[in-house]
């Protein structure tokens, strides 16, 4: 039998209050007119213990967005096993696929996209949070899948950026336009499992 987990203790808790608040907040309204006040009612706990947990609304906004990030199983775990990239690129692929394409990530794009000239510094927390945390994790595996030879992926950073970019499709972009995405919905998965094929047979050396 597979082992229970072990329930969250109050601290932890409240932790996942403050964030689920926190996410529905930058989502809804936008990072610079959402306050640490706001958060704390939302979550039902004091300002103190939000400040506790997270010691500013910066740190906050990255803390959501990785744990979005956490939820679609995005960790360094998912490409652990560099000596079966096949199986690991594919399943970092389809997990990638369904963030990018969620409400949350699109509502929080547009919302930093949107407020770009006014503040400029959540455009950056967003990109060091989500797209420079995703890239750091594939250029770490592409080098450890190097080392077992049958793969070079060149410079590896620009090689993390095709890939992902890749993954985006169309999709995202009619998501971002607010277009019908008719039968994309249901193709998406196959279309960034094909994308991952297709990534690795361009790097493959034999």
């Amino acid at each position: 039998m597979a082992a229970k987990e072990a329930p969250m203790s109050r601290s932890e808790q409240k932790r996942a209050q403050i964030l689920e608040a926190a996410i529905a907040l930058f989502c809804g309204q936008g990072f610079p007119n959402t306050s640490m006040d706001e958060v704390a009612k939302k979550a039902c706990v004091s300002k103190q213990t939000v400040y506790a947990h997270f010691g500013s609304k910066d740190d906050l906004f990255v803390a959501s967005i990785e744990s979005k990030c956490v939820v679609h199983q995005l960790t360094d775990v998912l490409l652990a096993d560099a000596a079966q990239p096949e199986k690991a690129l594919t399943l970092f692929a389809v997990h990638f696929g369904e963030l990018i394409v969620s409400d949350d990530a699109i509502t929080v794009y547009r919302a930093c996209v949107s407020q770009v000239e006014s503040h400029p510094d959540t455009a950056q927390l967003y990109f060091d949070a989500g797209p420079e945390h995703m890239l750091g994790l594939l250029v770490e595996f592409f080098t450890r899948v190097e080392t077992h030879g049958r793969y070079r992926f060149g410079n590896q950073r620009q090689a993390a950026i095709r890939f992902c970019l890749m993954l985006f499709g169309e999709l995202r972009l009619r998501k971002e336009l607010g277009l019908d995405t008719g039968e994309l919905e249901q193709e998406h998965r196959q279309y960034c499992i094909q994308s991952a094929e297709l990534f690795l047979r361009a790097h493959r050396l034999d």
